[in-house]
């Protein structure tokens, strides 16, 4: 190589040493989830919605399952013909959760509609 070879390959080189550093990665922050939407927040209606537990369990019985979190519960009601899942969340005034949302299914894991399933809940 000449010396205008080197000197052109110096020069070139300059400005990426200067790239050359260690990039901090960018921070990170750990978030909390959100508690969860307020019962006021889901407006729509069907079989259960606005029942809260007692309602629920003296229309169907001891719950198959119930599972509770920060401001939602979960309360599971079965017998040999379905399932019913009926989601409660906490109104905004602080009263009982309510339920905002119901899925039913029968055995096998298929969709159906909440009110038969509901209905042959009732009818043991």
């Amino acid at each position: 190589m000449t010396r205008s070879h080197l000197a052109l390959a110096a020069a070139l080189s300059l400005p990426l040493a200067a790239c050359g550093g260690v990039v901090p990665p960018p921070a990170t922050t750990i978030a909390r989830p959100p508690a969860g939407p307020p019962a006021s927040a889901f407006t729509r209606s069907g079989p259960l919605i606005g029942s809260d537990a007692k309602q629920l369990m003296r229309l169907f019985g001891t719950p198959r399952l119930d599972i509770r979190e920060s401001a939602m519960r979960k309360l599971q009601f079965a017998n040999g013909r379905c399932v019913l899942d009926a989601y409660l969340y906490m109104p905004p005034q602080g009263k009982e959760p309510l339920v905002t949302h119901v899925d039913a299914r029968t055995l096998t894991g298929t969709d159906i509609d909440a009110a038969s399933c509901a209905a042959a809940l009732q009818s043991k």
